[in-house]
């Protein structure tokens, strides 16, 4: 996920709250809100307190970075996304991570149907 495309200012993150709507899994909330004119979609992330320490909470931000640039090219353009992380997500592997988010993606109807990686349908092993 490129730098240009981060919601990093606090108004950015209160529009998408006021104009956006959410849904939620077990590790995460996920705010998205359409933005008309954008080359690209953009993503905020917040990771609480109550996750960790610092060294923690920004290992868990790496990790989401990872994973929503692994999604990129499913999200589609003119969207702004925030996602929160809920306790329990310092655990998980970037795969758990990605899958979870794939998952409140789907919900939240962001991406409409199973991305293809590495030539393997989403679910599918072998």
């Amino acid at each position: 996920m490129h730098r240009s495309h981060r919601l990093k200012k606090n108004e950015q993150f209160q529009a998408v709250f006021q104009r956006g709507s959410s849904a939620a899994n077990k590790q995460f909330v996920l705010y998205s809100a359409k933005q008309e004119g954008q080359a690209a979609f953009r993503a905020g992330i917040s990771v609480s307190k109550k996750i960790g320490n610092a060294v923690v909470r920004n290992r868990v931000k790496r990790l989401i970075r990872e994973a929503v640039a692994r999604m990129e090219s499913d999200i589609p353009v003119g969207l702004d996304l925030v996602i929160i992380a809920r306790p329990g997500v310092e655990a998980m592997t970037l795969e758990a991570i990605e899958q979870t988010l794939l998952h409140v993606m789907k919900r939240a109807k962001v991406i409409k149907q199973a991305p293809v990686h590495n030539g393997k349908r989403d679910g599918k092993r072998g």
